[in-house]
């Protein structure tokens, strides 16, 4: 079985993250420019809010016996400071049922398939 993983995390963070993801052995990594917003609305700056807090999307697929490793090694990359804070990010995983390779037009079998991004 594999498993999607995708972590929100704080731009600055993002080069770390996918360090320590290759330093891991998971080169395979996705990366998007995202804005939003967590439990806190976004930031009051004086009198400015600010209700979209650019963020980074990380998205990659792994086999799922490699599904706690992979989550804690995000985790330690995108956490500021040794506690956290307000904003570090959220990571969601899924299952993936099914994988394409778009050049061939093969259907493969997701507890099969190598690591996607």
């Amino acid at each position: 079985m594999m498993i999607m993983i995708r972590a929100i995390v704080r731009p600055e963070k993002a080069d770390d993250v996918l360090a320590a993801l290759m330093d891991a052995g998971f080169p395979a990594v996705t990366k998007y420019s995202v804005t939003g917003r967590g439990k806190q609305r976004g930031i009051k700056i004086g009198e400015v809010t600010y209700d979209e807090i650019p963020k980074t999307m990380l998205m990659s697929v792994v086999k799922a016996d490699d599904k706690d490793f992979v989550i804690n090694t995000i985790m330690d990359a995108a956490r500021s400071g040794k506690k956290g804070a307000f904003g570090d990010g959220k990571i969601f995983v899924a299952d993936v049922e099914d994988v394409y390779t778009i050049s061939s037009g093969v259907k493969e079998d997701a507890s099969e398939a190598e690591e996607v991004a």
